[in-house]
């Protein structure tokens, strides 16, 4: 079975992989924030993603990572991942159903993590009352477990414990699927967020508790036709939805054939990054990762770089720490490209500058991730609404290709 399911579940299209026979397509919706809601999303960027790839992102785990040499297996892949998962405000959604009867959530389908978590009905944080919340006693396919589980934030602690039920996502039906219902959640960061949980995609090895991730039950239990699933970001801005495809991919959603690189570690799918060019400057680059992020709305690069880049540009950071540039700017700048697997990428600078009702910020974000991830690059939303991309678990590679 190949199942294709939309983020926002809206509308139903008929599309076919190949040869393969036509499924019922539900569409993929981004959010519609307000210009502050989009300003304040981006603003904790930062935040976010130092939380998924720090891990805990405590000092004292920190400094103990920095001192680890990374084991790689013969084929260079690692053998063993960093434990992560986050609450990303992203922009990109779609709903999810849990128990039976079926409870509905909306959650982020993160491919920079590897866990289920959605709200508690014993929640008492502010953030839960603002979100669906899952009541394991309404649920006749509910299993206890009660293990404890915890995601560390700048913020504060979201704690819960896990829970065991059936998982709907599309089409397909997961029964006994390990999950964590969070009784507390850190903040207002969670309060303004506009989705429930997350939907973690990520390889096994980083997810926290040793929790099978959907996606591998979906793979092990022969439910969908392929161990692969794909992305179609799509840009609100031209009228269209975008699309999630567990099983294979939709070829009608890009152009040409499909471009692939090699997993270099599984974990975050990461590929080697081999060179970035900005206009006519271009640098080779050296045991640096790239790890392709539906969960992340910028491209994260080391600092350095991201200073000289916003430079370059014309950006100055302002008071919430974002880069912002004169938009009528944007026409005369050079394009930026990222190279995987011996091919070049290429983003138009009305790609790498996001225009905020007039407010023009830089696609640009600087944070050094330490050894043993590092160096790494965080490839988000930025980037992946301009090229679709597939996932294969199967053959641990990530097909790259110009969306249309």
């Amino acid at each position: 079975m190949k199942v294709s399911l939309s983020l926002a579940a809206l509308g139903l299209l008929a599309a076919c992989h190949e040869a393969a026979a036509a499924v019922h397509t539900v569409r993929l919706k981004k959010t519609r924030e307000t210009p502050e809601e989009t300003l304040q999303r981006l603003a904790n960027t930062g935040s976010y993603v130092a939380q998924k790839y720090f891990g805990s992102g405590s000092a004292a785990q920190l400094g103990a990572l920095q001192g680890q040499v990374v084991p790689l297996n013969a084929d260079g892949s690692a053998a063993f991942g960093v434990p992560i998962s986050n609450f990303m405000n992203a922009q990109y959604y779609g709903e999810i159903d849990i128990g039976t009867p079926p409870q509905t959530f909306g959650v982020v389908f993160d491919t920079g993590s590897s866990n289920l978590w959605v709200p508690s009905a014993e929640c008492s944080s502010i953030a839960c009352f603002f979100h669906r919340k899952y009541d394991h006693s309404q649920s006749s396919s509910y299993a206890k477990n009660g293990t404890d589980f915890a995601i560390r934030y700048g913020t504060g602690s979201l704690e819960g414990y896990l829970s065991q039920d059936t998982l709907t996502v599309g089409d397909i039906a997961v029964e006994a699927q390990q999950f964590a219902e969070a009784t507390k959640e850190p903040g207002l960061t969670f309060a303004f967020g506009r989705f429930d949980g997350i939907f973690g995609l990520g390889y096994d090895t980083i997810s926290v508790k040793g929790v099978v991730p959907p996606f591998y039950h979906m793979v092990n239990r022969k439910l969908v036709d392929e161990p692969v699933f794909s992305f179609y970001l799509s840009d609100t801005a031209n009228g269209d939805d975008g699309e999630m495809i567990l099983g294979g991919y939709n070829s009608e959603h890009f152009e040409g054939d499909l471009k692939w690189a090699k997993v270099r570690r599984r974990g975050y799918w990461e590929v080697d990054l081999e060179a970035v060019q900005f206009g006519d400057d271009e640098i080779a680059m050296s045991n640096t990762g790239a790890a392709i992020d539906t969960g992340s709305s910028l491209l994260v690069l080391p600092t350095t770089l991201a200073d000289m880049l916003n430079k370059k540009i014309g950006a100055k950071k302002n008071f919430a720490g974002q880069y912002t540039l004169d938009c009528a700017s944007v026409p005369t700048l050079p394009p930026f490209s990222l190279t995987f697997g011996g091919v070049k990428y290429t983003l138009d600078a009305s790609d790498y500058v996001l225009n905020v009702q007039g407010q023009c910020i830089s696609g640009f974000m600087g944070m050094d991730i330490p050894e043993p991830l590092g160096p790494i690059w965080i490839i988000g939303d930025v980037f992946l609404r301009k090229f679709y991309t597939v996932y294969d678990l199967g053959n641990d590679r990530v097909g790259f290709a110009k969306s249309r």
